[in-house]
């Protein structure tokens, strides 16, 4: 059923005109939502989209474990070691800022379809480079269609689930991203020594293969159908879901109760996200972005080459530490996926900052002397950043409407670009002029006034319906 190609029909929704409470309105189709219980229809969803999400994981960091051969390859410097860092971000920050105002236009999956497309064939391109000048700018192109997919991906997973358990569903599908984090460390520990860096860029452009069937397979989101005006895609796109379902539990669905909307549903612009109650949950979303991931890529990107450059470590020794490392992060995300609707958002996002602040300064007072205190302090202080930077996508596609959600996600994770590119940039800057448990010093401090600021300011939303957390 190929829904997600069909034309998108000229009815919008007007400033402050209200809609009938028709089977493809955006109140019934939430309604529709909320009463489908959870089978394998949506965990092939999120298996199909995490897909795409690990591979993301995978191209986003690659560089990290590419970096220790590449340094001597294209004799980098550290300042130069931070551009090819930087740049790839850069890149997923222009990607970040544009997804989220198309996918408001043409849709969830039409929009991750194509960045997808994008970060996929231009990994190869990567693989091919042969100076500093082409890998920058062929990191820098990927970085576009990386910094798209996600939040995206987000948004549409979060848009077809319902609020019982949606932050363990959610988050079990964020965990292809630490999964996909892991799986570049292995990889990389086992290929880069023997075959080189190139094929860790090769194997990163796999989900192209990925694009050529998932738009005939998946449903555009029916909360976005509904909320553009198209009523009759929304209905058929999410009779076609409840049928799915139907089939996988052999019984009937009990009846939807709509409720209505707390206001009436307008076209939305970028300046809503500063109006009202959205004011303040922009300010804490894009601080709890930014805070976190300054913290997480300044650290995932740059600990195997300090362990190279600054211990002397071996490659081999280097990719392990680096391995071990996302390994702490993985187990603690776990952890959250399967307590995240129990203990609640703003426990474990507060809690994971101070303890990942606590963990870094620890380091920065004892020194950094040595290559073991720096993994295991690094490890722990990442392995609750890490909590962080998978609860976002969760919490953030929470705090906003149907008719903003993915410009809302998007323009956050452009936050996490943002950080992305000044943290290891900042590494390069401490190691040239000063000694690396300053480093941490900077980790220990952002993560701690990202823990202040959610702690004070973040509302909590476990087990509310999207329409009730965001009219």
């Amino acid at each position: 059923m190929e829904l997600a190609n069909k034309p998108e029909l000229s009815a919008r929704i007007h400033s402050h005109a209200p809609m009938a409470l028709g089977p493809g309105s955006l109140e019934n189709i939430s309604a529709r939502i909320e009463r489908l219980p959870l089978t394998g229809w949506q965990t092939k969803a999120r298996l199909i989209v995490g897909t795409a999400t690990f591979f993301d994981a995978f191209d986003a960091l690659a560089i990290a474990y590419a970096l220790p051969i590449l340094i001597k390859e294209f004799s980098l410097s550290a300042g130069q070691i931070g551009l090819v860092i930087s740049i790839g971000f850069f890149g997923q920050l222009i990607g970040a800022l544009l997804s989220g105002f198309l996918a408001e236009k043409i849709g969830r999956l039409r929009m991750t379809v194509y960045t997808i497309l994008l970060f996929s064939i231009t990994s190869f391109l990567v693989a091919s480079s042969w100076s500093l000048g082409s890998l920058l700018f062929f990191r820098f192109i990927q970085g576009v269609g990386l910094g798209g997919e996600v939040p995206l991906a987000a948004s549409y997973i979060n848009e077809i689930t319902k609020a019982q358990r949606r932050g363990r569903f959610v988050l079990l599908y964020e965990l292809i991203f630490s999964f996909g984090l892991m799986a570049v460390a292995i990889i990389s520990y086992f290929l880069i020594p023997t075959l080189g860096w190139r094929w860790i860029f090769i194997i990163g452009g796999i989900p192209a293969v990925l694009t050529l069937f998932m738009r005939r397979v998946l449903p555009e989101s029916p909360r976005w159908l509904a909320g553009v005006g198209r009523a009759k895609e929304a209905d058929e796109t999410m009779t076609f879901i409840e049928n799915q379902v139907r089939a996988r539990i052999q019984g009937d669905l009990p009846e939807p109760e709509p409720a209505p909307l707390k206001q009436e549903r307008r076209l939305t612009s970028f300046r809503e996200l500063f109006q009202g109650m959205y004011r303040k949950r922009t300010f804490v979303v894009w601080s709890i972005w930014f805070t976190s991931y300054l913290a997480f890529y300044g650290v995932s990107t740059w600990v195997p080459s300090i362990f190279k450059s600054v211990f002397n470590l071996s490659v081999e020794q280097s990719l392990l530490y680096g391995l071990i490392l996302i390994a702490a992060g993985v187990l603690s995300a776990v952890v959250c996926a399967l307590t995240i609707d129990t203990i609640g958002r703003k426990a474990w996002i507060t809690g994971s900052m101070l303890l990942g602040a606590i963990c870094f300064i620890i380091l920065w007072l004892i020194g950094a002397k040595t290559a073991t205190q720096v993994l295991v302090w690094t490890s722990l202080g990442y392995a609750w950043v890490a909590v962080v930077t998978m609860s976002v996508y969760l919490y953030t596609p929470e705090m906003y409407p149907t008719r903003m959600r993915a410009l809302g996600t998007s323009l956050a994770s452009a936050w996490l670009r943002l950080s992305s590119i000044i943290g290891p940039t900042y590494v390069g800057f401490i190691l040239t002029k000063s000694s690396v448990e300053y480093v941490f010093l900077g980790f220990g401090v952002v993560s701690l006034i990202g823990a202040v600021i959610f702690g004070l300011a973040g509302i909590e939303s476990k087990g509310k319906s999207l329409e009730e957390l965001s009219p």
